[in-house]
């Protein structure tokens, strides 16, 4: 009876005073007591107010019910594709909505409707890769942004590859300790190209030495990258940086030289195709000629396959005795072994040019930490 009157003054009332109604009308129904009959007929005159030509009454009543998990759903859905206001009342703040419901309305909806859905409370690891599928970068951004966000390590590659170049989206990344290890590469690079595509630094530096130094700083950061990668992700960063093109043999040196023979090992499986078990028995224990033959397996010519026996050779003696630090004793024994032999090619030139600069560079932070430590004791 009470609901009848109530939609009979409602045909005539004003949009203030209705949307007044419907905001307690879904209060009551969520607080109050009410038996069967009662809750039915609330129902039906809530159902009767989607309708509404004002949008006051429809929002009053989002408002009443937007945050109640025992919301009518068919009202919940309802109000959340009404319009942005109303809606967003529903998508920010509903959790009735499931997560296929929330994947479906971020499929349908505009960037305001992906960006509302980035901000919940919560956001559930699905509903996390359909924004990162579908989202553009302010949505991502709201993503990354919310610490309710369950983004997983996959859906954070598939942001590396889609929005890494926008800055503010590879600075959130980059934060993450759980990005893997080839998509922060990845990001790495994006930096890399976008800092040399800079005219200053092209005019400052020159066309010719530009690229040369953006190889060498892309090797350099990736060698420190390997460095801080969870071993989980060691074989598939090498198979990535294959696939990329960047297992070179100076890369792979650097590697080598700098102790990162986990990862030097997984690359050469990779690139070789033997079993793992097999190469780190030849690296570990092998002979020269062994050695050799997995190497040039791997790609490695013949002309400098003996240098990389060699580095392995000087890692092992390092590691037997327990030498914290590999390269200045592995580069500097190859540059006094190689650097003047007779024959060597223009591969082998190139990789002992960068050999001697790594044992140079070394030999000069040697130096900068020695002084730095006579100071501080004579202080």
């Amino acid at each position: 009876m009470i609901i009848e009157t109530f939609l009979r003054w409602a045909d005539t009332a004003k949009s203030s005073d209705r949307a007044k109604a419907a905001n307690a009308l879904g209060r009551a129904w969520l607080q109050s007591d009410m038996d069967t009959s009662e809750r039915d007929a609330a129902l039906m005159a809530m159902t009767w107010l989607l309708d509404d030509p004002s949008p006051k009454v429809r929002l009053a009543l989002a408002e009443s019910i937007a945050d109640a998990p025992k919301a009518p759903r068919a009202l919940i859905l309802t109000l959340a594709s009404d319009q942005p206001e109303i809606a967003c009342q529903i998508i920010a703040r509903s959790p009735v909505l499931t997560d296929v419901d929330l994947v479906d309305l971020a499929a349908r909806g505009d960037g305001v409707t992906r960006a509302l859905i980035a901000s919940r409370f919560i956001v559930s690891s699905p509903v996390c890769a359909a924004i990162g599928e579908i989202g553009d970068a302010a949505e991502v951004e709201a993503l990354l942004d919310n610490p309710g966000a369950i983004v997983t390590r996959q859906t954070l590659r598939r942001l590396s590859e889609r929005l890494g170049y926008v800055p503010a989206i590879r600075e959130l990344l980059l934060s993450r300790e759980e990005l893997p290890a080839d998509a922060r590469h990845n990001l790495a690079v994006s930096l890399s190209d976008t800092l040399c595509g800079n005219d200053l630094i092209r005019y400052a530096i020159g066309e010719n030495r530009l690229e040369l130094v953006r190889r060498e700083a892309c090797e350099a950061t990736t060698v420190a990258l390997v460095a801080v990668s969870l071993p989980g992700d060691i074989p598939a960063l090498a198979d990535h940086l294959r696939r990329d093109g960047r297992l070179t043999p100076n890369f792979l040196m650097q590697a080598l030289c700098t102790g990162r023979v986990d990862f030097f090992a997984a690359a050469i499986v990779n690139l070789s195709g033997l079993a793992e078990r097999r190469v780190r028995s030849i690296m570990a224990d092998g002979r020269f000629h062994a050695m050799r033959a997995l190497y040039e397996a791997a790609g490695l010519g013949r002309d400098i396959s003996e240098i990389f026996v060699e580095a392995t050779l000087e890692w092992r003696k390092a590691l037997r005795r327990g030498e914290a630090t590999y390269l200045g004793a592995i580069a500097g024994h190859l540059v006094a072994k190689f650097r003047f032999a007779e024959k060597t090619g223009a591969v082998a030139d190139e990789l002992l040019d960068m050999i001697e600069r790594l044992h140079i560079a070394e030999h000069r932070k040697s130096a900068r930490d020695y002084a730095s430590f006579r100071v501080v004791e004579a202080a």
